[in-house]
């Protein structure tokens, strides 16, 4: 995290310290933003300019420490200084606060909760057994990752309904492991005839049964607890079935033997649609977020990220027409792999 030239030219030539910048400060930089969020420091600001003072009594926070902290977000582009007082910049504007269509607040709180998970990566890297990300939820973890979830669909819900196949004349859907059902609703509403399952833990659907019902949509998209790994889907009751940023809690085992059931599930025609963003593949700095994602995942739950070709893999053993993957860029590469059953 070089922030000036010079910076930039000792940290090519290894001439300073880098785990320092990559730990200490990234670690200042993340915490700062997320304490600013937990306080709703952006909130505060909506109306316009404020001083420290003003911004502490809107926030319940010490006036001291909130001065502390405003030159810090100000200097990372999060705020604006304009002599006493502070303005949201462009950036916390269109994220950060929580009247936007595009906050994505819910995520960064549920952030808290993923960096403990985090800090005890060492634990996964000496055992190899991850730390289960789902096991031992609160009630306010779990009501935080389902608005998380649902605020990270934001925006890109449009493009992944249009890029998921549904075949001409569907009637039902399944959507594993859905939870809040964005995608589902957004897929319902571009097929009228259409109406959606979302199969979920029960914990994942008592949480999320809220965020749904706000969507209006009635029997059209309904919620069903179970789970996926142990629950039978049935035979010929589905014309496309759905897994969208699921399947890198499973192993591989446990994938092919989820796509046998969907299989069964199908009706002929039908389509079983996996999205799921990239396994990292080689190294260099390009790869930095995959390659990052997989760890976490494979800490966190039970695997890590597939390819397309892996996922392909699962749908021609369970007797799928494998098509050719699509990937979306502007939803950050998330890759839709999706197989055909015969007619």
């Amino acid at each position: 995290m070089a922030s000036n030239p010079l910076e930039w030219l000792l940290v090519k030539f290894n001439l300073i310290a880098r785990p320092v910048l990559d730990t200490q400060v990234a670690g200042t930089y993340v915490h700062v933003i997320m304490a600013a969020v937990k306080v709703g420091l952006f909130d505060a600001l909506a109306a316009g300019p404020a001083t420290a003072e003003k911004i502490a009594a809107g926030c319940g926070t010490h006036p001291d420490s909130t001065a502390k902290l405003l030159p810090a977000l100000a200097s990372s582009g999060y705020l604006r200084a304009r002599g006493d007082q502070y303005e949201l910049s462009p950036l916390s504007r269109k994220w950060l606060v929580t009247t936007s269509p595009h906050a994505v607040n819910d995520k960064l709180l549920l952030q808290f909760y993923e960096l403990g998970l985090m800090q005890r990566a060492d634990e996964y890297l000496r055992s190899g057994k991850p730390l289960d990300f789902h096991t031992g939820m609160s009630d306010d973890v779990w009501d935080s990752y389902q608005r998380g979830m649902k605020c990270l669909t934001t925006g890109q819900t449009g493009m992944v309904a249009k890029a998921v196949p549904v075949p001409e004349g569907a009637t039902d859907m399944l959507d594993i492991g859905g939870s809040h059902g964005a995608y589902s609703v957004e897929l319902c509403r571009r097929h009228p005839a259409l109406r959606a399952v979302v199969f979920d833990l029960p914990d994942a659907v008592r949480h999320a049964a809220p965020l749904l019902a706000e969507e209006g949509m009635g029997d059209r998209v309904r919620h069903q607890a179970g789970n996926a790994l142990t629950d039978d889907f049935g035979e010929a009751c589905y014309d496309a079935v759905v897994i969208i940023g699921v399947a890198h809690h499973f192993s591989d085992e446990q994938n092919r033997e989820l796509t046998a059931k969907v299989a069964r599930a199908l009706r002929p025609g039908g389509v079983y649609t996996v999205a799921e963003f990239p396994a990292a593949s080689g190294g260099g700095r390009t790869q930095q977020l995959a390659a990052l994602r997989d760890f976490y995942f494979a800490l966190a739950s039970e695997s890590g990220t597939w390819s397309p070709a892996q996922i392909a893999s699962w749908q021609r053993a369970a007797g799928l027409r494998p098509a050719k993957p699509v990937r979306l860029a502007a939803s950050g590469g998330l890759n839709l792999q999706s197989g055909h059953k015969p007619r």
